[in-house]
């Protein structure tokens, strides 16, 4: 896949040099039209560019634009350049007919890449494809993105979806963790086991160690060598690996509970800021700073706003909805009586209530659940129901308008 390659490096060269051409050009003269002229041009005098179709080229033209737009709305910040080893390699396919999708068998198709050629990539889904296609429900182009386990095709599907009727199911409540990732109101729990087995997760510290030993050995300014580069790119397959089964364990999980139940509702977090570093400054150094750390590590890893994220999109697509509560005390309060005191949760997974006129004992996951749930019923909620945009203007930003 050297060509592919090739490609994606030009695509982000092409993003880099459409973003120089904005900085340096007055605000008159940023429009679609001189920009497209910029690029026409930067094609005829350089010439690794023209490895990239023109189709792609324009679609990279398009994303930049709307990068601002995004921008001036107050939904992204700035567009910036692209580095080299920061940057995620793609390269975005706009028009569907030049693809030619055919389905070889039951697990392999084949797709034509434009300068690239004839493609076999993994049969994961059906694809409106032959017969089954048409102006309805039809394939409209594909992106390609690069990870540490190599290429991978996606296809945008345009079709027709019907509105889904209100999900009759249960209204449930759920809290998030790390030792229980996922507690409902109802005492339904799921769970995982590690992403990566015991032999894996040796070579992984095998790697690590490796990778330690020849970075130590390297001078200052010295490039990195090969050897060195090869076990980086088995440690990013290793967790790259990782990542993908992460993925999966969501997507089943949150797709089971969206066609379970009508009404979801989970905890406005912040994540940012339960994540902060515990260091301190040399005036005031912070406590239990490893301890911290290995916290921050263990939420991120959970993923918990990708969670939410999921949720949202599929309670709406079968036809349920999903709502966020305040998250302070949903822990400490009793699901029983409402009592809400500190020394109700004696340990991580035991809770019992401090009431002399109460004494419930249960699950604290499960009661942090119920306490979800039970703000939701009281019109706690902060968010609206899924599927309606929340806009906001970031600060110092002035309108599209005035641009």
């Amino acid at each position: 896949m050297l060509r592919t390659d090739g490609q994606a490096h030009a695509a982000r060269s092409m993003w880099n040099l459409l973003h120089a051409w904005w900085r340096m050009m007055p605000k008159e003269k940023r429009t679609l039209a001189l920009a497209d002229a910029a690029i026409g041009q930067a094609r005829e005098d350089i010439d690794f560019l023209t490895v990239l179709p023109a189709q792609a080229a324009q679609a990279v033209l398009k994303a930049y634009f709307q990068a601002w737009k995004n921008c001036w709305e107050g939904r992204a910040d700035a567009p910036t350049f692209k580095g080299r080893l920061r940057t995620v390699l793609s390269v975005d396919i706009p028009q569907g007919r030049d693809l030619n999708i055919v389905r070889v068998h039951r697990w392999w198709g084949q797709v034509n890449i434009p300068k690239v050629g004839r493609v076999r990539f993994r049969w994961t889904k059906d694809l409106p494809v032959g017969k089954r296609a048409g102006v309805e429900n039809r394939i409209t182009g594909a992106r390609l993105t690069k990870d540490a386990l190599g290429w991978h095709i996606g296809f945008r599907v345009q079709g027709l979806e019907v509105e889904p009727a209100p999900h009759p199911g249960p209204d449930v409540g759920i809290d998030v963790g790390i030792t229980v990732p996922l507690a409902l109101s109802d005492g339904t729990t799921y769970e995982h086991g590690e992403w990566l087995t015991k032999k894996e997760k040796a070579k992984l510290l095998h790697l690590e160690q490796r990778a330690a030993r020849r970075k130590r050995h390297r001078r200052p300014g010295e490039r990195t060598s090969r050897r060195l580069h090869r076990t980086y790119d088995r440690i990013a397959g290793l967790r790259a690996k990782a990542k993908r089964r992460a993925l999966d364990w969501q997507h089943k999980t949150t797709t089971a509970i969206a066609r379970t139940y009508g009404t979801v509702v989970v905890e406005a977090l912040t994540i940012t800021n339960m994540v902060t570093s515990a260091k301190g400054s040399i005036e005031e150094p912070g406590k239990n700073v490893a301890q911290k750390s290995g916290l921050n590590r263990s939420i991120a890893q959970e993923a918990w706003g990708r969670t939410v994220t999921m949720l949202t999109y599929k309670t709406a697509r079968h036809g349920g909805t999903l709502h966020k509560v305040p998250a302070p005390g949903t822990s400490r309060r009793c699901s029983a009586c409402g009592f809400t005191t500190p020394g109700n949760r004696e340990s991580q997974a035991v809770f019992v209530c401090r009431n002399p006129d109460c004494g419930w004992s249960g699950n604290a996951d499960h009661n942090a659940a119920r306490n979800v749930l039970h703000l939701y019923r009281t019109g706690h909620a902060l968010v609206p129901a899924a599927g309606r945009a929340v806009v906001r203007r970031a600060k110092r930003v002035k309108p599209a308008a005035a641009r």
